[in-house]
């Protein structure tokens, strides 16, 4: 034993030798330094691939070489494919250092004996080099690939480096790769193909240009069931199977790439650069469906010269993307439908209006059964009107809201002022609105804005969310992030209930009381000159976007959110999530209900005879008491009225009145609804009273006027109390009149100074200029 031991321990110092270790370690270290110094960059540029949530292809593009070259992941290269390919080009790749010493001396062999190479004993290792560089077949490229096969074997592993073979083996044409060949002439991913397929493509490399798939089937068929027939020999696979595959027809030509969600498509691989395979959340029977549905939609709105739509549908359980139609007809080049309406910026019309009143309910300025006047009113010389153009006197907000009034908007907004409203949806990131938020004022929630259908569509999605806005996710992987609370749970509430009511006139033609009409909440929206169409709607599930119109901004007289964007959104609603089992919105923890007084909206005053239900938010809604009335002191025959200053000896009565604002006395006047008048005051009193003066609504305060053989309107609106008023021009008096008419004159030029003043001494001015040429 010792004997032995010893000739073991001699051997090794005999090779521990300094001259024999620096001979056997030089070469290897030799290798590394070349592989530090000539490093082999294994970048190639692949195709984008885009896919939806279960994996199917939705879109791919070419590559920046115009190549098909699509990304085999790992898990696609199945135990079939692995096998199949090993066979018949490299059966010993798992266990050589790149190259097949034995292969490489009987192919140098042969080489030499025939005179002519016959023989290359390429591993897939090789072949991938030769692939990423391809050279001269030389024995000095030769040289070069076995160094370079090393390389790759000393980064990578095994399965990688089939993976790369697997992606750049060529299929003739600008075809590179398995999953390219797969998808183009079998129509289907590398892991559903049959092993005849597989066999199929595996023989193609060899002969791109013989083996034409589509059109030289039959030989390729020939060549493929010999190779089947050496498997059999090699018991690579079950003679069954062998004979299933030899039997199966050839099914292979030419087929045109996955288009579907060209719009979104584009956006990815725009906003993922050098990402060969983008999976989205799009789910491919809803794309493909709401595609159809917006398609033949539009087509029948031709007529009418309306030409185009976008819809978007999102998840509101997890943020999903799942359809996203940018147009009708992404192919449509003269009605522009490669622009992405999702994406486009418009006017939002009424839409910013439930963000607008939900803000209002939590700063406890309003609620649902709030009083509200929708009267022409002058806001410094914005006059707004309602889409009907007819005004309706004293409305509730929710009211207000249902039939979508701009006035009692104008009125909360300019009460809440639009920073706020700014502030709230630059929280929501509206890009435009960013831009433009130093310009805007109250027109803005009138559509005096710039909006995309997918910031409007997010924003609902806070409604269906209890108040939190999200981020969307276009990714299968992205979950649904924690969100930020835009408005608080009880004012989303309330906006649901609002907007899920279905009298009111934003209802489709035709669609009431019928099974078309699915239960959400949704709110519609016309932009200035009729040129966008808009229409959100959502219920505890699902947020979808419509928007309808012509993206060269031509409008039309027919277009209109309730008729025209509507019926779309009811029509995807009732595909996408008809019958939905998850349920309606609950009330909110802090939702309260309370009696109020119908007349005002506010917690009912001894007075208030007629009380209603109404929500509240507790702790915020406003708890002041109703106003509606208010007790004046007259004679008997209530033909006089009093003040505290003037009661006579002889005795007064205590009577109840109508407590409203000129604005709305005007309207009433106006439209000849009778309502009680106040008694003048008594004449012999010599009071003059500091509150309650007269509102000039023409001419506006500080702005110029240039009248050329013109007249200027003077109007104004007072009290309920009030029987004339005075108009002056730099302190001289005009005329009398009652407050609810209009005078006409004709002011000197230069900064003039006019003048109102009611019966009971009240005074305002306002200040103007007038040019002339």
């Amino acid at each position: 034993m010792k004997e032995g031991g010893q000739k073991s321990s001699n051997v090794l110092k005999k090779w521990l030798r300094p001259s024999r270790f620096w001979l056997f370690i030089t070469p290897f270290l030799l290798f590394l330094l070349l592989d530090v110094a000539i490093p082999f960059k294994v970048s190639p540029r692949y195709s984008t691939l885009i896919t939806a949530s279960d994996g199917t292809i939705l879109h791919a593009f070419l590559n920046d070489d115009d190549k098909w070259r699509l990304y085999t992941e790992l898990e696609e290269i199945t135990p079939v494919l692995r096998q199949t390919i090993l066979q018949k080009e490299d059966r010993y790749f798992y266990y050589h250092p790149g190259f097949n010493p034995f292969a490489l001396g009987r192919a140098f062999l042969k080489n030499t004996m025939t005179g002519r190479r016959s023989s290359g004993a390429s591993t897939i290792t090789m072949q991938v080099v030769r692939l990423l560089e391809p050279r001269q077949r030389t024995y000095l490229s030769k040289a070069i690939e076995l160094f370079r096969a090393m390389q790759l074997e000393l980064h990578y592993s095994k399965d990688e480096i089939l993976q790369l073979y697997l992606n750049l083996i060529p299929y003739g044409g600008n075809i590179e790769g398995m999953k390219s060949a797969s998808l183009l002439y079998f129509g289907k991913l590398p892991q559903l193909l049959s092993l005849a397929e597989i066999t199929t493509l595996t023989i193609i490399p060899n002969r791109p240009s013989s083996l034409r798939l589509g059109r030289k089937n039959v030989f390729i068929v020939q060549e493929r069931n010999k190779w089947l027939r050496r498997f059999e020999k090699a018991a690579l696979f079950d003679k069954q199977v062998i004979a299933d595959a030899i039997n199966e027809p050839l099914n292979a030509y030419r087929r045109e790439a996955p288009k579907l969600a060209p719009h979104l498509a584009f956006r990815l691989r725009k906003e993922h650069k050098n990402t060969p395979i983008i999976r989205t959340a799009i789910l491919p029977t809803r794309q493909a469906q709401v595609e159809q549905m917006t398609r033949n939609y539009v087509n029948r709105l031709q007529s009418m010269d309306i030409h185009n739509a976008a819809v978007i549908v999102v998840n509101n359980e997890t943020m999903r993307v799942e359809a996203y139609v940018g147009s009708a007809d992404f192919n449509n080049p003269y009605d522009g439908g490669q622009v992405d309406g999702i994406r486009a910026v418009h006017s939002p019309g009424s839409t910013l209006k439930p963000l607008l009143y939900a803000i209002a309910f939590d700063k406890g300025m309003i609620t649902p059964k709030s009083a509200i006047n929708d009267v022409p009113t002058n806001f410094g010389g914005f006059e707004p009107e309602n889409f009907d153009r007819r005004f309706n006197g004293k409305v509730t907000i929710e009211f207000a809201l249902a039939n979508s009034l701009n006035i009692p908007a104008v009125k909360v907004l300019k009460e809440l002022t639009p920073s706020v409203l700014i502030g709230y949806l630059k929280k929501s990131d509206f890009q435009t609105v960013k831009k433009q938020s130093k310009d805007l004022g109250l027109s803005m929630i009138l559509g005096g804005c710039g909006v995309t259908l997918e910031e409007l569509t997010r924003l609902f999605t806070s409604f269906a969310n209890g108040g939190k806005i999200h981020g969307l996710n276009y990714s299968a992987d992205t979950k649904k992030s924690k969100g930020e609370v835009l408005i608080s749970p009880e004012s989303a509430y309330l906006i649901n209930g609002i907007l899920t009511q279905i009298t009111r006139p934003d209802l489709p033609n035709n669609f009431d009381n019928t099974y078309h009409l699915p239960r959400i909440a949704w709110k519609t929206g016309t932009s200035y000159g009729k040129k966008d169409a808009w229409s959100i709607g959502y219920n505890r599930r699902y947020t979808v976007g419509v928007w309808v119109g012509n993206f060269s901004g031509v409008g039309v007289p027919e277009l209109n959110g309730a008729n025209i964007a509507t019926p779309l959104l009811f029509d995807v609603f009732n595909a996408v999530d008809y019958n939905s089992p998850t349920g309606w919105f609950k009330p909110a923890a802090d939702i309260t209900r309370r009696k109020v007084c119908a007349e005002s909206g506010d917690v009912p005053s001894d007075f208030c005879t007629h009380q209603i239900l109404d929500y509240a938010i507790m702790g915020i809604s406003s708890t002041r008491k109703c106003q509606h009335l208010k007790w004046v002191l007259t004679d008997k025959n209530a033909e006089i009225s009093y003040c505290t200053q003037c009661i006579p000896d002889s005795g007064y009565v205590r009577k109840l009145y109508p407590n409203m604002a000129p604005e709305l006395i005007a309207y009433n006047e106006l439209n000849h609804i009778p309502f009680q008048r106040i008694p003048p005051h008594n004449p012999k009193c010599t009071r003059v009273f500091e509150v309650g003066a007269p509102v000039i609504t023409s001419p506006n305060d500080g702005s110029e006027y240039f009248l050329e053989n013109q007249e200027l309107q003077l109007a104004c609106q007072a009290s309920n109390d009030v029987r004339e008023v005075y108009w002056y021009i730099n302190d001289k008096l005009i005329q009398k009149t009652n407050p609810q008419t209009a005078l006409f004159v004709k002011p000197p030029v230069g900064k003039v100074k006019i003048s109102c003043s009611d019966d009971k001494g009240r005074n305002v001015d306002v200040f103007i200029k007038v040019l002339s040429r």
